[in-house]
């Protein structure tokens, strides 16, 4: 079989100018870009930082959307439910129902109509059974409070027990809840950074008596600490932060000195060294930056507890002093009339959840865009 070789004359170079041979054809990708791209890909991240932002304009503008305060109080229009128009579909009709059992029809209606003080001029009767089949009566009630107290506006949440716009109280609530948490994560953040760092880079004696200032700390339970720090000082805001502060920023502070545990041997670390840098300034310049990724991701999974802890303590009563208002006094308030008027627990709640769910899903984000491991 004859042997047929390709002519030389089919491989010509191609002609390229002296600039573009040295031309690189992909830009550089940094480790922040990378990060990005990644995190820009993980649609659940993206709808937890939507749905962050968005709660976060209401925060700080849905007070100002109606013509209510949050403080102002008015008895005839107490436990109003929330009523939009247009939104009927989705239960925010303002109509209040019941389904009442009983022996025959009129004595389930009876129960019925007085759950809503006999006003049987607002309240529509529906029957669901006439106990003809042997069982119980059942009759379900739909009862107006805006026609029974002729209230023409409309309440978006509804009232609460004093009468209070609910919408004006969620948003403002959930203002000095974020306002809490953000201040709390940033104080846990500096002070666990600047511990952590000095600790692991020292080493020797520094390292070994900070770390047993640590581990005394942890050793005493952290509610019995927040506890304290609150009966000691007047509640407020600031009571709240504090007790926040004393020990959430230990987290940081070993996930911090692990890291630079690791880092501080590196070349560049002691090619700095060298150079004449100050000890500040390697930790500054050097290490700091190298682990800023694990720090942004601790702060994000910082938030959402900072924020749950403020709900708890102001649900068991150590929280912020009346009339002011938080996602925990409100949540609170509403549950002491879950079982009758549940919408006034509902919408801070929903508030509640939707905020520990987007910080969550958008910390576990940062945690994959971050990871090296994690890239495909």
């Amino acid at each position: 079989m004859e042997n047929h070789k390709p002519s030389k004359d089919l491989f010509v170079p191609v002609e390229r100018e002296e600039e573009e041979q040295h031309e690189i054809g992909r830009p550089s990708l940094s480790f922040w870009k990378d990060s990005m791209i990644r995190l820009r890909k993980n649609k659940a991240a993206m709808v937890g930082l939507v749905l962050l932002i968005l709660i976060a304009f209401m925060a700080i503008f849905g007070p100002y959307m109606n013509e209510y305060t949050a403080n102002e109080q008015d008895l005839g229009r107490a436990k109003i439910p929330a009523k939009v128009e247009g939104l009927g579909w989705l239960g925010m009709d303002g109509t209040l129902s019941t389904v009442e059992e009983g022996e025959t029809v009129e004595d389930a209606q009876a129960d019925a109509l007085a759950r809503f003080k006999n006003d049987e001029e607002n309240t529509e009767i529906n029957v669901l059974s006439d106990g003809s089949d042997g069982g119980q009566a059942r009759v379900e009630a739909i009862h107006d409070p805006y026609a029974a107290k002729d209230i023409e506006n409309n309440f978006w949440f509804g009232t609460d027990g004093l009468g209070r716009d609910q919408w004006t109280r969620v948003w403002e609530g959930t203002r000095i809840s974020l306002y809490i948490a953000l201040l709390a994560a940033a104080i846990d953040m500096v002070i666990g950074v600047a511990y952590g760092g000095i600790s692991a880079y020292y080493g020797g004696r520094v390292d070994n008596y900070m770390q047993r200032f640590i581990e005394i700390i942890t050793g005493i339970p952290n509610l019995v600490v927040v506890v304290l720090m609150i009966l000691i000082m007047d509640p407020g805001i600031l009571s709240i932060t504090i007790a926040l502060v004393i020990t959430g920023w230990i987290p940081m502070a070993r996930i911090v000195r692990g890291q630079v545990l690791k880092l501080k041997s590196q070349e560049f670390v002691l090619a700095s060294q060298t150079l004449g840098s100050s000890d500040g300034r390697v930790i500054r310049k050097h290490l700091v930056p190298n682990v800023m990724g694990l720090i942004i991701i601790n702060t994000m999974f910082t938030i959402p507890s900072a924020i749950f802890f403020e709900a708890f303590l102001s649900f068991i009563g150590l929280g912020l002093p009346t009339p002011q208002a938080s996602l925990g006094t409100l949540i609170d308030e509403g549950f002491k009339s879950l079982q009758i008027y549940p919408f006034i627990l509902f919408w801070p709640a929903l508030v509640l959840s939707i905020l520990m769910i987007g910080f969550n899903v958008l910390a576990d984000g940062l945690r994959d865009a971050f990871d090296p491991k994690m890239r495909e």
